[in-house]
């Protein structure tokens, strides 16, 4: 599959797929970065990669910039906006989110957010989820889930890296999944809403 991945910041889940991608433990390709932030050191991180990387503000700029390269699949990256694809896209989006989603999601749970609220509701496991976007925060087919335990004693910067190794393996383990069953597998296997 030829992949387009969204990003915000740094880039530390491009950087992740490219490791995987170079060992051979992800499926896929890597066709273009965007990021909605021009100032976004990921977009630097791409270009020494080798992948195209461009700038767009909006949805409407990043279709157009997708629209030159063959995707089958959108990555959201530590993307902080509400994508919306062109309609052959639609059901082709994956996003991650650092929690067990349905907890601590939706609007305005991201990042140190979610592991702020974590921390407060004094749950004992959180974790990370890879799930298809939909025009709902956090709402879509569930791809996979991975667990981390939440001592009482821990920091917002150790709950946040603990999930974050986390989400290192579960967003490749669920490209190899849609890889390997296809995209309509996920949407077919959801429960109603």
């Amino acid at each position: 599959m030829k992949m387009a991945v969204l990003l915000s910041g740094g880039g530390r889940t491009l950087d992740n797929f490219h490791e995987r991608l170079q060992a051979g433990t992800m499926q896929g390709e890597i066709a273009v970065v965007v990021a909605n932030l021009a100032e976004a050191k990921g977009l630097a991180k791409a270009r020494d990669y080798g992948y195209p990387a461009f700038h767009a503000a909006d949805s409407a700029a990043t279709n157009r910039i997708l629209a030159d390269y063959q995707i089958d699949l959108v990555l959201l990256a530590g993307y902080l906006k509400l994508y919306q694809p062109p309609p052959h896209l639609a059901r082709r989006v994956l996003n991650i989110h650092p929690s067990l989603i349905p907890a601590f999601c939706g609007p305005g749970f991201y990042g140190m957010k979610v592991h702020r609220a974590v921390k407060a509701r004094g749950v004992k496991v959180s974790g990370c989820t890879v799930h298809f976007a939909n025009e709902v925060y956090d709402d879509g087919p569930i791809v996979v889930q991975r667990c981390v335990p939440v001592e009482t004693e821990d920091s917002l910067d150790d709950i946040a890296a603990r999930v974050f190794a986390a989400e290192c393996e579960a967003y490749p383990e669920a490209i190899n999944l849609v890889c390997e069953r296809g995209v309509d597998y996920f949407w077919r296997s959801a429960p109603p809403m």
